[in-house]
């Protein structure tokens, strides 16, 4: 299965032309139920036809339409016959291509204005109206150095701010929309609304784009894919594997087999966590395998990160090597596939111009490196999906709500917030004092609200007095954060008694441990692991 396969639903387009919110035009789309699709900003136009498309959106990006490398499209988009709304850089794109004029604003606009809906936009039926069922004044976020100045052939003037005349343009006869401000941002409260409005009034989408239709056809074409032969995933207990694991579960049963590789640096009762939800109650065929042992040899003596990364990253491949060897000696049918819970953002072809740092494609698959040297065709039955969107499959599917809204957990696990040596009593350590945050988080409502929450072993040691005696004890960290995609992230301003009860519980209950700190960076300039 490829990005491309089309769903049987509406669909919307997204050119991509390297805008930091390209993600949130898809995202935005989709909650109102329609599928939305990333494509490059230089797929041809033949292509978009051919896709079946109802409408396209042009991104925002950080070029100029007249500098040297900027992005266009084919120039051919326009005459699909089908709706197109420029957003930002898009519309400027829209205006230069067909016949308009952008220049440099003398004063550029980043941050909130208000948007005048003009009058002549409202002509024309609902199904013509962009800002059908919204005020003339709307609160908006702009993010942008040039402007149209002046109109293509066949538009109107549809919004201006005090800035720009021309903040949103209409040509209705063609379905033809700009906006020059970011309808997809939070910072823009009756947005979606807008984009509802492309979407239903003016594409013509209806909203066939469910968690239900998709597990269907993902079933389906799992099974056509994969065909009489047998499938492994390497299980982790994170949200994305587990999904993927009951999903395929559900399409193929007993041609799945889940690999799960205790690596001796798990959260505290995970393994039997994923044994019992899996093994016991979905009744997946599941190979345990405890390479504890393996691992902390491996990391004997290491204190560097990246060196962690890599020696716990080679084992697990040699490990899960090992385990499908032994797999392929007792199974009757040929194992040809490897299924990974790849998402949607890792598989976008973004595009790197004028400094924008988006990689060319990511790739963060969950066991990278073992297809090309396993020679197994892969199977992701989520790379279409956004993270909320996994979720919601996963309730679909009965998943406990405890293994679906688990926050993000790295893939090197506890060796990363250990700093210094991993051994097994640091380990312990780190084990309990996390178990007690994570608790403590949940019993007072406070888990399922922040992005990430653990603690953290740090290389320090210091005096404290516990009874009547002196100690010279490990001192913990503990991290909160609020984010929406891991990228950027604030601390969280968690209560202060909350935060004495973890400490006092941490403190008592935790064998070599006299001291608990709390990190208050932001990332960036911190990052969300201390690793």
């Amino acid at each position: 299965m490829t990005q491309t396969d089309a769903f049987e639903a509406s669909k919307i387009l997204i050119l991509d032309f390297g805008s930091q919110y390209t993600q949130v035009i898809a995202r935005r789309i989709r909650e109102c139920q329609v599928y939305s699709q990333i494509i490059p900003f230089s797929t041809p136009a033949k292509k978009i036809r051919e896709s079946g498309a109802r409408g396209l959106i042009l991104s925002g990006g950080p070029a100029s339409v007249y500098g040297k490398g900027a992005p266009h499209p084919d120039p051919a988009i326009f005459d699909l016959g089908i709706p197109i709304l420029g957003i930002c850089y898009g519309m400027q794109l829209m205006g230069h291509h067909l016949g308009g004029k952008v220049e440099n604003s003398q004063r550029r606009e980043f941050g909130a204005s208000l948007l005048k809906v003009s009058p002549a936009a409202r002509k024309g039926g609902e199904s013509a109206d962009l800002f059908h069922g919204l005020p003339d004044v709307l609160d908006i976020w702009n993010s942008h150095g040039d402007k149209l100045t002046k109109l293509p052939k066949g538009f109107i003037a549809a919004a201006e701010t005090d800035n720009s005349p021309y903040a949103a343009i209409a040509d209705r006869k063609r379905h033809f929309y700009g906006l020059q401000f970011h309808p997809e941002v939070a910072h823009t409260p009756r947005g979606k609304e807008l984009l509802q409005n492309f979407v239903y009034q003016i594409c013509g989408c209806k909203m066939d784009w469910t968690m239900g239709s998709f597990i269907e056809q993902v079933c389906a074409r799992v099974r056509e894919q994969v065909g009489g032969d047998q499938v492994v995933l390497g299980l982790s207990g994170g949200v994305d594997s587990s999904v993927a694991a009951a999903l395929l579960h559900k399409a193929i049963g007993n041609q799945l087999t889940c690999i799960f590789v205790n690596n001796g640096l798990l959260r505290s009762k995970e393994a039997e966590v994923v044994q019992r939800v899996f093994g016991e109650n979905f009744h997946v065929k599941l190979k345990y395998v405890n390479a504890t042992d393996r691992f902390l040899k491996g990391l004997k003596g290491v204190t560097n990160p990246e060196r962690k990364r890599k020696i716990i990253g080679r084992d697990f491949i040699g490990v899960f090597d090992t385990a499908v060897e032994e797999l392929t000696k007792k199974s009757k049918a040929k194992i040809r596939f490897l299924a990974q819970g790849t998402l949607y953002p890792d598989v976008i072809e973004s595009i790197s111009i004028s400094g924008n740092p988006a990689a060319l494609i990511k790739s963060h698959h969950n066991v990278g490196g073992l297809p090309k040297r396993m020679k197994l065709k892969l199977v992701e039955p989520l790379r279409e999906l956004f993270k909320d969107e996994v979720r919601q499959v996963g309730l679909q599917l009965g998943l406990p709500h405890e293994i679906v809204y688990r926050q993000p957990f790295p893939g090197p696990g506890l060796a990363v917030r250990i700093l210094g040596e991993v051994t097994r009593e640091r380990l312990r350590i780190l084990r309990e004092a996390d178990a007690i945050v994570v608790s403590e988080m949940k019993a007072s409502d406070w888990y399922y609200r922040v992005w990430q929450s653990f603690a953290v072993l740090l290389p320090v040691r210091s005096v404290g007095v516990m009874g009547d005696e002196r100690t010279y004890e490990n001192t913990i960290a503990v991290r909160a954060v609020e984010s929406q995609d891991g990228m950027t992230a604030d601390w969280v301003r968690l209560p202060y008694d909350l935060l004495a009860k973890i400490s006092t519980r941490i403190i008592n209950e935790v064998k070599g441990v006299n001291r608990v700190c709390l990190d208050i960076s932001s990332k960036p300039p911190a990052t969300i692991e201390w690793e």
